[in-house]
């Protein structure tokens, strides 16, 4: 970590912009770490740099609310005034984040044979191009115990880095593959379903206990030849808006829930 007296002799946008780099890699460390001497010297380390950017924005253009209240945190409350203060540097100096640059609240490395799952529970992505859909479906797989992930061959790639990003460790702990959509029908062994606009009520579907659920692409939604192959067992969510549309990840996890909890 650069020292503070470095931090100090910074342009002002500069120390910003380094501060908020550096504060994260604070952030995760602690995140990490138990309670002792290498987090008591990170604390110490990110109250300097509050005292720094406090001292330096008291002269300057820019008011930094967050930095004094970092330096005054109570132990049980560091860690939220912490990320209070990245992210404000990180806004004041145009770098609002994607969602898959916020820090995974789970630091350590998940045994994936220790993971329980609904055996037989499957789901099949359909041309997803988003990297982010993807990884959050299998941040919400792996929550609810879904056995394996499909994926279609024009899916977009669950190493992709924001994927992997918005999966949070998920892609080592979820099995996935992929397969043709002409595979589907043989190893559903007939319980295939969509999820979808214009059929039944989720509260009125029957869950298999076993199956394949069928998410459609962001644009296009579920295709007719894997419509087909559902047998008109399709599965939609009755929703009140005028626009009557959810972001497809958004979706799977409505429908995973409802369908893990009422074969349980």
């Amino acid at each position: 970590m650069i020292p503070l007296a470095k931090l100090a002799k910074l342009s002002p946008n500069h120390r910003l912009r380094k501060a908020a780099l550096v504060l994260g890699e604070v952030e995760r460390s602690l995140m990490a770490s138990d309670s002792g001497d290498a987090a008591d010297s990170l604390k110490r380390y990110a109250r300097g740099m509050a005292a720094l950017l406090d001292g330096a924005s008291a002269d300057g253009p820019v008011a930094l609310r967050k930095a004094r209240a970092l330096y005054d945190a109570p132990e049980d409350a560091f860690l939220r005034a912490l990320d209070a203060l990245r992210h404000e540097l990180l806004s004041l100096t145009g770098q609002a984040p994607a969602d898959w640059d916020l820090l995974d609240p789970a630091t350590g490395r998940p045994d994936p044979l220790c993971r329980r799952v609904q055996e037989g529970t499957k789901v099949y992505l359909e041309d997803l191009r988003s990297p982010f859909n993807v990884g959050t479906i299998f941040r919400t797989a792996e929550a609810f115990g879904i056995e394996e992930i499909l994926l279609s061959p024009a899916c977009a790639d669950p190493r992709h880095p924001r994927a992997e990003r918005s999966a949070m460790g998920a892609v080592d702990l979820v099995s996935w593959r992929r397969i043709d959509p002409a595979e589907l029908k043989e190893i559903s062994e007939g319980n295939l379903f969509a999820l979808e606009l214009g059929g039944i009520p989720l509260h009125d579907f029957t869950f298999p206990r076993k199956g394949i659920i069928v998410i459609g692409s962001e644009e296009l939604g579920v295709s007719p030849e894997a419509k087909g192959l559902c047998s008109g067992r399709i599965v939609s969510i009755p929703m009140y808006g005028v626009k009557a549309s959810l972001n497809a990840a958004v979706a799977f996890g409505i429908a995973a829930h409802a369908w893990i909890y009422s074969t349980t």
